[in-house]
């Protein structure tokens, strides 16, 4: 079969980025074969360089969301600085941007400027709350965004509220940037011209609220927080084994019911006992429910539920870590890991869900060290090493 080329080849992309939004959303057009020049400021760069060394020294944020870029380190306050991310624009298909409200107008980059000087130029702006309104102007970290859009407020137990475990509202305005991008360049496609996008972490992860959100809007009750449980199927929780592993099941339907009752929990009577026939039953009756279940299960070890279970036609799955998730046997057998280079050397690292036919995976390029790429940007630029030393010994790149 031949090999066919990446579908963003010949794609630059152009970003003043930090964090996790706009660096995970250029990720994955590196991935799909983009190259990305990531704009980074000479003290330091890119603060999610600094959130912690668990990447074999690398901060785990930073190596996940910045592989295969381009890294140019540059002091956007000095006009010298400002002016090369402007040449670099000049000659790009995509702009993207997170800084803080309104710090990118100041600077002339915000997506609506630069479409207005460029016009085949798709320019994306990310913010926390949007370009207008009361809230445009609030700092948007993500913890604070999943509270500000009720995701907190429906994840967790009874008695406690949860954020989610990863950075929920970053990677919903990511997703949405990126599929953005894509959109605007098919656009591009056909009429010639570029455009601004716009994408706010509010707008996004409110959008991934939908459900709860449109029972709340037309006048049903809220689900309540039921942790690992499901506020109207019973069983749907987690359940502890003889070693110790916990396992979880869900019976979707009376006919799953009565599967599980005959063929692990070994009272068949259940399947048609009034107070656990039907799921109205089963979830009135939860707690009793819940604790056949797991009388059951305790007898057994994981493995041993596991099996009986799937024997038995009842969808269920390991409570996971996520060390267990790096060993998944799933991800191993579909051979989705694949390693990067990076400053400390090779890193492994997880193949991007998308697949595509043809033979053409993802670019999987390095992770790159704070200004690596600066002097070949510089050069590439047509500026001279005695220009790019002045620059560096002013502090402007680094």
């Amino acid at each position: 079969m031949d090999t066919q080329p990446l579908p963003l080849d010949g794609v630059t992309v152009v970003a003043v980025e930090q964090a996790v939004a706009a660096p995970f959303a250029t990720r994955q057009l590196a991935d799909l074969g983009a190259r990305v020049i990531k704009v980074e400021r000479p003290d330091g760069g890119d603060f999610a360089r600094g959130y912690d060394t668990a990447a074999g020294g690398l901060a785990s944020h930073f190596v996940w969301c910045n592989r295969g870029k381009e890294s140019l380190a540059v002091d956007l306050k000095d006009p010298r600085g400002l002016a090369v991310v402007r040449e670099l624009v000049a000659g790009a298909d995509v702009f993207v941007q997170n800084l803080a409200q309104g710090a990118a107008a100041r600077l002339g980059l915000d997506a609506a400027t630069l479409c207005a000087a460029h016009p085949r130029l798709v320019a994306v702006d990310i913010s926390g709350y949007g370009a207008g309104g009361p809230y445009a102007h609030k700092r948007a970290y993500d913890m604070l965004v999943q509270c500000e859009a009720g995701l907190v407020s429906v994840t967790g137990t009874a008695e406690q509220p949860v954020k989610a475990g990863f950075p929920a509202a970053d990677v919903a305005a990511a997703m949405y940037a990126f599929s953005g991008v894509l959109a605007a360049l098919l656009r591009r496609a056909a009429t010639g011209r570029g455009g601004p996008v716009e994408v706010s972490m509010l707008d996004a992860l409110a959008e991934w609220m939908g459900h709860p959100l449109n029972q709340a809007m037309h006048g049903s009750a809220v689900p309540p927080r039921t942790g690992l449980a499901h506020s109207v199927i019973a069983p749907y929780d987690a359940f502890g084994t003889a070693d110790g592993e916990r396992v979880l099941l869900s019976v979707q339907n009376d006919r799953e019911w009565r599967r599980l009752a005959e063929q692990v929990i070994g009272r068949p009577e259940l399947a048609d006992d009034p107070d656990f026939a039907t799921n109205a039953a089963r979830a009135r009756n939860r707690s009793r429910t819940d604790a056949v279940v797991a009388a059951a299960l305790a007898g057994l070890t994981g493995r041993e539920a596991l099996a009986g279970l799937e024997a038995a036609g009842i969808a269920c799955a390991r409570l996971n870590s996520v060390a267990g998730l790096a060993a998944h046997p799933q991800l191993a057998a579909r051979d989705r890991w694949r390693v990067v280079d990076s400053p400390v050397g090779p890193l492994r690292a997880l193949l991007p869900p998308i697949t595509l036919p043809g033979g053409a995976g993802a670019r999987m390029g390095a992770v790159p060290a704070l200004g690596e790429h600066t002097d070949a940007l510089l050069r590439a630029l047509g500026m001279t090493g005695e220009q790019t030393s002045a620059l560096r010994r002013d502090g402007v790149i680094a």
